[in-house]
């Protein structure tokens, strides 16, 4: 029996039957509602890290995207508000790229007031980077070893090109993208392993899930599509090596479509999820906002891409409680695990909810 192809109009009809509580999870002002509430409820929450470390980056990269799309005043007075506690700089580390993720916010904010030091320290931070090799490089032979490094630095190094008109950052970003890309991407499962840890050699010796398959993270290869989401918005059209990302976004995109699991979740292992029956939110938000980037885009098929985006944006909702903590995150760490429950938030899981809010409403215009 054939299947009918769905139109946007008929998936989203077919959608009111997806509710939290008693709210229509499809609808404009349910998500424009649930971002603020999401936002709310995590900056109430610390999670006891500085500021400016990559945790919490992550989260302020989703409260801007909610900020642009629902031009919630109070969004935008928090993060300024944070610069100036930071005094705009960047975590310590100049060559490591978590410590650079707060600087994707920092240059969001610049654009709108404009004012050089809230910008200059992650200048000074990058421009360091390109010039002095650092204990990243000492330790592990290439600056970007672990492939979320792909979330934290690329965007930045983009935004940086794009505000300032100088095509360095992107060259820049080339070269250590293109190491980690030679290190850690999968070209048969066209995934990334989160290091080289998880790497099987020529002997086939290495870590293997319970049912012998290699290691491929839901979170880590979330972190890598979103930031290639996050960094093919900053860069030309025309840009020469443009196609190299985004040939690689839809080749990872279209593995993850065949690895979604039927409540519309990822596992946090993608080779393995019947040893991890747990959806993970923060993986899974992760995805559901780049399919919907794609789609928006017109990167992503939308025939194609578009259920597999709804069955994930109306499980992500499921996650999240009644007073806006997003629930089943797993927490920091570098491997699938079970060490979660409805309960387990983190910074950056109600970071990825907002990400994927802000293109799913964008989805619906």
């Amino acid at each position: 029996m054939q299947m009918k192809q769905f139109t946007l109009s008929a998936f989203l009809f077919l959608s009111t039957l997806a509710v939290h509580g008693q709210e229509n999870v499809w609808s404009k002002k349910y998500i424009r509602s649930q971002m603020p509430k999401v936002a709310a409820w995590q900056f109430v929450h610390s999670n006891g890290k500085p500021e400016n470390t990559w945790t919490n980056a992550a989260f302020y990269s989703g409260v801007y995207a909610a900020y642009t799309v629902t031009k919630d005043k109070t969004l935008l007075d928090s993060l300024m508000a944070i610069g100036q506690r930071n005094q705009w700089q960047p975590a310590k580390r100049y060559d490591h790229a978590d410590d650079i993720a707060i600087s994707q916010t920092y240059i969001d904010l610049y654009r709108i007031a404009g004012k050089q030091n809230m910008i200059q320290g992650t200048i000074d931070t990058v421009n360091r980077l390109k010039t002095t090799p650092g204990m990243q490089v000492s330790n592990k032979g290439i600056t970007w070893w672990w492939c979320d490094a792909l979330f934290m630095a690329p965007p930045t190094l983009a935004k940086l090109a794009k505000t300032l008109n100088d095509p360095s950052y992107l060259q820049l970003n080339d070269s250590l993208f293109r190491q980690c890309y030679d290190l850690l991407y999968d070209k048969e499962e066209k995934l990334f392993a989160r290091d080289a840890t998880y790497l099987i050699d020529a002997q086939g010796n290495g870590k293997r899930e319970a049912n012998g398959k290699k290691i491929f993270w839901a979170r880590g290869n979330g972190w890598v599509v979103a930031g290639l989401a996050r960094m093919l918005g900053e860069m030309p059209k025309d840009h020469p090596t443009r196609s190299f990302y985004t040939s690689l976004f839809r080749d990872i995109m279209t593995r993850l479509l065949e690895l979604q699991q039927p409540d519309g979740l990822w596992r946090t292992s993608l080779l393995d999820p019947a040893q991890y029956p747990g959806g993970e939110g923060s993986g899974s938000a992760f995805n559901c906002y780049a399919l919907a980037w794609g789609i928006n885009q017109k990167i992503l098929d939308k025939k194609t891409f578009l259920p597999a985006t709804v069955r994930a944006w109306e499980a992500l909702n499921t996650l999240v409680k009644p007073d806006g903590k997003v629930g089943w995150v797993q927490p920091i760490g570098a491997d699938p695990k079970k060490n979660f429950n409805e309960n387990s938030w983190e910074a950056y899981g109600a970071g990825a909810f907002l990400l994927a809010a802000s293109e799913i409403l964008r989805l619906k215009k």
